[in-house]
């Protein structure tokens, strides 16, 4: 019984993790805000970016506003940021 509740739960938390990376998602979204400097302000969109539904901070949940911070993080790390030129 605990090896497939295991189961059950790491596949939760690869979908959670999957839906949160897609385009427009926190993760994504994080990462975008990174690269365009526009600075930290979680947020993400319903479906794709500016075509959909935005979600401010004040509605995410912790676990979206953590998939925002790791997506900036993330970027942030890599040192990936626009070129203005």
């Amino acid at each position: 019984m605990v090896t497939q509740l295991g189961i059950d739960i790491n596949k939760a938390i690869s979908e959670v993790d999957m839906l949160s990376r897609r385009h427009g998602g926190p993760f994504d979204r994080g990462g975008a805000d990174s690269y365009y400097r526009r600075g930290y302000n979680p947020h993400y969109y319903t479906a794709d970016s500016i075509q959909s539904d935005r979600v401010e901070q004040e509605d995410m949940t912790d676990i979206e506003i953590e998939e925002y911070r790791k997506g900036y993080q993330e970027n942030e790390d890599d040192g990936n940021f626009k070129d203005w030129g």
